[in-house]
Parts: structure tokens; sequence; C-alpha cells
């Protein structure tokens, strides 16, 4: 006898490839939301997403977490990595270049089953703090890897910090890194799958 799915229990999603017609918006497909949803790769929400999506291709991954659960990018091994994404430019117009920060506080978890937790927690195994470090408008481009840097450090790392923001300086002190985009996969599998990581590790 098949298990029951409890009521309201979402099908699978299904992978769009953005010709998919709609109904009802003659000529409009996917790829138009798309463009209208993201047109910008330079806004702070934008620029986090495509942090996230770097990271996702960095592991190989071939999953993704829902938007509510308490890690950003899932490897397909179950590795869960918290990634943070700052720059100097932003999408506005500024009389200075901006201070990179990252958030680092604790969070609560949420189940449908369960509602929030009770306590904040560090949920992730991995963090990954991606800097874009571009300092002119007419050089940013989000396409090129090469203008990220990328900060790693294990859970226990960042629950030793115990802060809920950190700079860049205290980052670089305590994140292994800046790591190119080709060695990412390779320290954030370091970071989150060590036993007991107490710290960033070394960059060989």
């Amino acid at each position: 006898m098949s298990e029951e799915k409890p009521w309201g229990a979402p099908a699978r999603a299904v992978q769009l490839t953005g010709g998919e017609p709609f109904i009802g918006l003659a000529g409009k497909t996917v790829m138009d939301f798309w463009r209208y949803s993201v047109p910008n790769l330079v806004t702070n929400t934008s620029r986090g997403l495509l942090a996230q999506y770097l990271v996702h291709t960095a592991l190989g991954s071939t999953t993704r977490p829902d938007e509510w659960d308490c890690y950003d990018v899932e490897g397909d091994d179950g590795l869960r990595v918290e990634v943070k994404a700052s720059a100097y430019l932003q999408s506005w117009e500024q009389r200075e270049l901006s201070r990179v920060t990252f958030s680092v506080e604790k969070r609560r978890k949420w189940t449908s089953a369960n509602g929030f937790s009770g306590e904040p927690t560090h949920n992730a195994d991995a963090y990954v703090f991606a800097v874009h470090t571009a300092t002119r408008h007419e050089e940013y481009d989000p396409l090129d890897v090469s203008q990220w840097e990328f900060y790693v450090a294990s859970r226990a790392t960042i629950a030793e910090l115990n802060q809920k923001t950190a700079g860049l300086a205290t980052v670089r002190r305590i994140a292994a890194g800046p790591v190119p985009f080709g060695r990412l996969g390779e320290l954030i599998r370091s970071a989150g799958h060590a036993e007991g990581a107490d710290g960033a590790g070394t960059l060989m």
C-alpha cells in the first residue's frame, strides 16, 4: 500500500528551460519573466544569487535547496553551504566605495512539520564569503569569474567567532583564501567535511 502524501504537499518542481509559454499572455515565455525578475546582476539581491550559483557550479551540484532552507547551496553528497556576497560597488550612485561586510549570525531552522526551531544555530557545514573586487563601474563585469575573491570557513570557525557581522579583515583572518574559482569546490569540501573542523585550513 502506497504511503499517502500529506495534505497540501506540492508536486515535484519541473526544471524550466525558459521557452515555456505563458497561457493567456500572447508571445510571452518564462525567459521574459527571467529577464524581468533578474535584469541586473549588480544589485544586492541578484549578486547574492549569482554568488550562490558560482558555489553551486564549483561543487558540481545537481540539487538546489528550497528557498526556506537554512543554507544556500547543497552538494550532491549532502554538504550544506552558506554563501555570503559583498562588493565595493553598488547599483546606485556612490560617494565612496562600500565597506565589505557579511552577516554571520545564527539562524533558526524552519520545517513544515515543526515550524521554527527554539534556538538559532549555525546550520551550514561550510561558509563561503564571495567578494566582487571591482572598484570602478566601467570595469565591473559580473560575468567575469576572475573578478571574484572567495574565502571559505568551517562551521566551527564561524561558531567560535560568535559575531553577528564580520568585515573583510576578519574574514581574511579566520578563513582560507582568497582562492581562485577553480579550487573553490575543493576547499569547500575540505572545510565542510573536516572532522571537528575548528579552523579555516591551509591552502596548498
